[in-house]
């Protein structure tokens, strides 16, 4: 079973920067993916980023979209709704975690929120 090191290594080897507010959750912070954040929960580690807040309007066109890109273009992880907000999850067995599959989680994730940031922005409120 892979630990809190593991975890750890991985994201050194992958030259991500990151905080580490508490033992076993890590908020990444760098360029190519921000405010990721890494929590491990019992035998998974879990993967999760914010993006936006739901709309008032047109939630019915947001919720269409996330639905299609679910099924065509997410490898990785799936969008979903947490409370008011959009959110990208994923979760991994702890078991037999290896480097390849937690990058291209991370990579998988970082790809969507760049490539579908167009498509969820004509979604948002103006603040």
């Amino acid at each position: 079973m892979k630990t809190v090191a593991d975890v750890q290594s991985y994201l050194e080897k992958m030259e991500l920067a990151f905080d580490k507010p508490r033992e076993g959750t890590w908020l990444l912070s760098g360029d190519s993916v921000k405010n990721l954040i890494i929590t491990l929960a019992g035998p998974v580690i879990v993967f999760r980023i914010k993006l936006m807040e739901i709309p008032r309007h047109q939630r019915e066109a947001l919720f269409r979209t996330l639905l299609e890109l679910n099924a065509t273009e997410m490898m990785h992880g799936a969008y979903g709704i947490e409370g008011d907000s959009v959110v990208i999850s994923d979760a991994l067995q702890m078991e037999n975690l290896d480097y390849n599959e937690f990058a291209a989680t991370i990579d998988d994730i970082s790809l969507a929120v760049a490539s579908h940031h167009g498509r969820l922005a004509k979604f948002r409120e103006a603040a």
